[in-house]
């Protein structure tokens, strides 16, 4: 971020503009103070630009990042390769500073863009329709649940216990303002138990969510769930991985009403976290009821093709009470970073990235499964993620693999707590031969 200074004076004026006498009491008016820095920056005294420039380089080579380390955490934020035309084609000015394009008649190329990649998670999802994104998968999974409460009427959710436990808690959070009922189906040998969905459904439900994938990495019986679902006006709801799908069928082909994802493995680094990319798709018949932005394809008068935003069914542009979602933005260049790697790859690379990442995956399995203190979860098929007991302490196990420039498994117990002692892997089609054998090596010599 570019430095712009202020003299005395521009601060004296804009405090007197504001009605504050000091800083600190304007930021005390919005800021907690619980989470506000009381002290000066922990930095030298009356450094030159370049000197804290190199302090802050050294402070942030405390961090542990993918160059240095070798990475087997996955759980919702996935390290995959990122093609190098990505950040070649989302640095071009006119998409790193985009924001949503309000103004079609100077926005066609962000517009296109959008629109490109719209179109690309119909045709990997199979659904009629996909928006211009949202904030995240969880986020995502949630203004889904809301359509279905639209839709049906009803509160009741039925949600999988094999659902990532955060997407849970934000959708608590979300549907707390419609009042919303939520009940978690238990899990069995790793995924949904189905005989217990068979119980809780029934024709007070807004929808019944699983995750395919699930948190767990295991394969769902998705035709099972579908076909449950089916017999009531509940609508079926699939937070997916994308990169899964270049081997898995899509969500449309077993039913699925209303598709959602987390979209940071397509061109979007791991980043501390974000910002991220919510993927949501659904069938047509849900057009008008879809969060965020949607944009369309049309011809003008002359016959030219223009894009334009077509429906924005938020209170901002439509009435509060009608409104279908708050969401007031989508995740632009995450989007259009997302449409340049799938664009890249193609439905042949994609099918490659994920044979990569699930034969890998059972590779590393088959040889963490000889450890003796470790014992699978599970064992339902799975595609890049899988888990296991350990008699071990997992913060103990991932130490010492951080001491080997490894970062090691998901610990479950951290969210779960009946899951005490249980670390998830992840291995993507960046991890090699030479990577699993010397995590499995350091493992093994515990």
């Amino acid at each position: 971020m570019d430095f712009i200074p202020i003299t005395a004076q521009d601060k004296k004026r804009m405090l007197e503009t504001t009605g504050f006498d000091t800083v600190d009491e304007l930021f005390g008016t919005s800021i907690p103070g619980n989470v506000r820095l009381n002290r000066p920056l922990n930095l030298p005294a009356g450094t030159s630009e370049y000197e804290l420039i190199r302090h802050m380089r050294n402070v942030a080579a405390d961090n542990a990042d993918l160059t240095e380390y070798v990475s087997f955490l996955g759980a919702g934020a996935y390290d995959h390769f990122i093609p190098s035309i990505v950040d070649a084609i989302i640095s071009l000015p006119e998409f790193n500073t985009p924001y949503t394009p309000y103004q079609a008649e100077v926005s066609q190329g962000i517009l296109q863009s959008l629109f490109e990649y719209q179109t690309m998670i119909s045709e990997l999802t199979g659904l009629d329709i996909a928006n211009a994104s949202l904030y995240d998968g969880s986020t995502a999974m949630a203004e889904a649940a809301l359509l279905a409460h639209d839709v049906t009427g009803n509160r009741r959710i039925i949600v999988s216990g094999a659902v990532h436990p955060e997407y849970r808690a934000v959708l608590k959070t979300y549907t707390m303002g419609i009042g919303a009922t939520i009940e978690t189906v238990s899990v069995s040998n790793g995924a949904t138990d189905t005989d217990a969905l068979e119980e809780l459904a029934d024709d007070g439900c807004a929808c019944i969510i699983v995750q395919q994938p699930n948190f767990f990495g295991y394969l769902e019986n998705v035709d099972a769930i579908s076909a449950i679902a089916a017999r009531y006006p509940a609508l079926l709801l699939v937070s997916f991985d994308p990169v899964s799908l270049g081997i898995l069928k899509p969500p449309a082909e077993y039913g699925a009403d209303v598709v959602t994802a987390e979209g940071q493995l397509f061109g979007n680094s791991l980043s501390f976290g974000g910002p991220y990319l919510g993927v949501f798709a659904c069938r047509g018949e849900y057009l008008r009821r879809v969060p965020g932005h949607l944009i369309s394809a049309t011809n003008d008068t002359a016959g030219r093709t223009g894009y334009v935003l077509t429906l924005q069914t938020r209170e901002q542009h439509i009435k509060r009470e009608r409104a279908t979602s708050n969401i007031c933005t989508c995740e632009v260049l995450n989007a259009i970073a997302a449409a340049v790697h799938l664009s890249y790859l193609g439905p042949n690379g994609l099918r490659e990235v994920a044979t990569q990442c699930t034969q890998k995956a059972h590779y590393a399995f088959e040889q963490l499964k000889s450890i003796d203190y470790l014992e699978p979860l599970s064992d339902a098929p799975f595609f890049k993620e899988f888990a296991f007991k350990s008699s071990r302490s997992v913060p103990s196990i991932n130490e010492r693999l951080y001491d080997k420039g490894i970062i090691g498994g998901f610990d479950i117990g951290r969210v779960l707590p009946e899951h005490e002692d249980t670390i998830l892997f992840c291995v993507t089609e960046k991890r090699t031969k030479d990577e699993i054998d010397t995590m499995v090596r350091v493992m093994r010599s515990l």
